[in-house]
């Protein structure tokens, strides 16, 4: 059985959803990361870099454990493992790949500055609230144009491109953008929204779920405790 260890966030979803999809067995560890636990030695021996999610598969490519650490290569390994959500003709697969990418290098961490100069930032500033804003509307239109071709993001195919994509999209009111304005991206959203294994992914440490913005929570996730030599 695979151990995750995760959290209720965008990065935790991806990956909830992907081995609800494809079906593989799996237990999760919560790693709180407004209490601080991502900092944890037992956490960072498979997450060097403090970030979760990460997995531990103990029937591993050689049948030994192996741990993964980042959400992308996650998926990746996952497809790989079940043969599923990731074509196996070359074109197709990097049709998928350049989209997973897409989400790891610009969706993901555009959208993560949005949420913090609009919501989390302890100080208001115009500037980068804007800059983010803009970018996060910017985003929206690059998926929307895309989607106007082709059911999925890839194509016609379901895949692990739009399992990467879809929960950073699920917060579109804190990221300052209105989903109707974006019609082929909003049809997309609520037939992947619909799907079965999509809702039991994002429900997965949903009850633990809770605001992050106590001081305790602001400086494990924002302040100097980021920043210590481990």
């Amino acid at each position: 059985m695979i151990e995750v260890y995760s959290w209720p966030t965008p990065n935790g979803h991806k990956v909830h959803i992907m081995l609800e999809e494809c079906g593989l067995p799996y237990r999760v560890i919560p790693v709180d990361i407004g209490a601080g636990e991502q900092f944890e030695p037992r956490f960072l021996r498979i997450s060097p870099n403090n970030k979760i999610p990460a997995i531990v598969d103990p029937d591993g490519p050689d049948g030994q454990p192996m741990s993964l650490f980042e959400s992308g290569a996650i998926l990746l390994y996952l497809a790989g493992k079940t043969g599923q959500f990731l074509p196996s003709d070359t074109r197709g697969r990097y049709e998928v790949l350049q989209w997973l990418m897409f989400q790891m290098g610009g969706v993901g961490p555009m959208l993560g500055q949005a949420h913090h100069f609009r919501i989390y930032a302890p100080q208001k500033i115009d500037y980068a609230i804007e800059r983010y804003t803009n970018e996060a509307q910017r985003l929206y239109g690059v998926i929307d144009r895309q989607l106007a071709h082709g059911k999925y993001i890839a194509g016609d195919s379901y895949s692990i491109a739009d399992m990467a994509i879809f929960p950073w999209l699920r917060s579109w009111k804190n990221q300052g953008v209105t989903l109707s304005d974006y019609p082929h991206l909003k049809g997309w959203f609520d037939e992947i929204a619909a799907r079965p294994a999509v809702k039991r992914g994002v429900a997965v440490l949903e009850d633990q779920r809770r605001p992050l913005l106590d001081d305790k929570a602001r400086e494990s996730l924002f302040g100097n405790a980021q920043y210590q030599r481990r």
